[in-house]
């Protein structure tokens, strides 16, 4: 057998995975693509807003905190300013109980980002309370980790063929053929794809693409203090990056598994929605991208063994939080797999097994 563990994907996910689990066996990560993190890991806008998502993802970033401090560099200030014109008041309300943001004048906003609009910016607030995550440090450091404890990864090894072989798995890749006692699906936008070429029962996951433009920095300012800016209902964003701002649509368009790319038109919606709360127009991009943010049914992560054959382990559904869990969730899937008792409360660790499904 050539290892404890197989665990399909590298993304965020699975090279966590691979940390924690490398305490527990032999650990192979399999990669379909020449980098870790080609896909949704690498395209994000990621941040720490712990108070971001359903109670259950809520509950696995304000568990993931710890961790986060514990290692310097990864966290940075940030902040989110959410800003909403007059017609949009009970999206505006509800965003600002949700995720605790304070109320401030029209005029505060402007104070810390200057180009808004106000003609058409009727309600602000501001959360300090949200920080970027340095996603290459963070995946580097789990990689690191997990290579310091024997673990393999395996890149272009794109998984085609899986069958159980004796007490466990044989994995046929384009990389070779692997086998290991217990597989660990990571593999995102694919998971569904993964699990259907093991024999198991898909669970319904969906991904979405969410486009995203790099621009100048508006009208030459300085960008680089300046928080992530949301539009109610998250129907856009903006953030700094690089000394340029990054502007999504935050659009959720239904795909199939792909290499994704930015859609022209959506892009050019989300760009006249943030265009309408500034003064400075968008004359140039710099750059597009695209990525697929994968939800399960009820857009809570699944974390645990199949209820029909428990040595296939979900570890997927990430959806928008797999940065802001990582810590957490990897620590649960270790627990889970090594029969230790989990950290967290047994009513949270319930809400993200995969027997939710039935």
């Amino acid at each position: 057998m050539d290892a404890d563990f197989l665990i399909i994907g590298g993304g965020i996910a699975g090279v966590s995975a691979a940390a924690r689990m490398s305490e527990l066996g032999s650990v192979i990560v399999l990669e379909a693509e020449e980098a870790l993190a080609h896909h949704a890991s690498g395209r994000s806008a990621a941040m720490f807003e712990p108070r971001y998502g359903a109670p259950a993802v809520v509950g696995l970033s304000l568990a993931s905190e710890d961790y986060f401090r514990s290692v310097p560099g990864v966290l940075s200030p940030r902040g989110l300013l959410l800003v909403a014109k007059a017609d949009a008041s009970a999206a505006f309300e509800h965003d600002l109980v949700a995720m605790e943001f304070d109320r401030i004048s029209v005029d505060e906003a402007r104070g810390i980002v200057p180009i808004l609009n106000r003609e058409t910016v009727a309600m602000a607030g501001y959360a300090a309370h949200a920080e970027d995550v340095d996603t290459d440090l963070l995946m580097q450091g789990f990689a690191r980790e997990a290579k310091a404890r024997g673990a393999l990864i395996v890149a272009k090894a794109r998984v085609t063929a899986i069958a159980k072989d004796g007490a466990g798995w044989r994995v046929i890749s384009a990389a070779g053929e692997f086998t290991g006692r217990m597989i660990v699906n990571a593999a995102g936008a694919w998971a569904d794809q993964v699990a259907a070429l093991a024999g198991v029962t898909p669970l319904g996951f969906a991904p979405y693409r969410r486009s995203m433009a790099r621009i100048p920095a508006p009208g030459g300012h300085d960008v680089s203090k300046w928080p992530m800016i949301f539009g109610p209902g998250e129907d856009w964003y903006a953030k700094p990056d690089a000394g340029a701002l990054i502007v999504s649509p935050a659009e959720e368009d239904l795909m199939e598994p792909h290499d994704a790319w930015a859609d022209d038109m959506v892009l050019a919606e989300g760009l006249a929605r943030y265009e309408e709360m500034v003064t400075e127009p968008v004359t140039r991009l710099l750059a597009s991208w695209a990525g697929l943010r994968t939800f399960s049914p009820d857009r809570v992560l699944v974390i645990g063994p199949d209820a029909q054959k428990p040595t296939f382990f979900w570890l997927a559904g990430q959806g928008g939080y797999g940065f802001q869990t990582c810590p957490a969730a990897s620590r649960l899937a270790a627990d889970l797999i090594g029969g230790r008792t989990p950290g967290l409360e047994p009513a949270l660790v319930a809400q993200l097994s995969p027997s939710r499904f039935g």
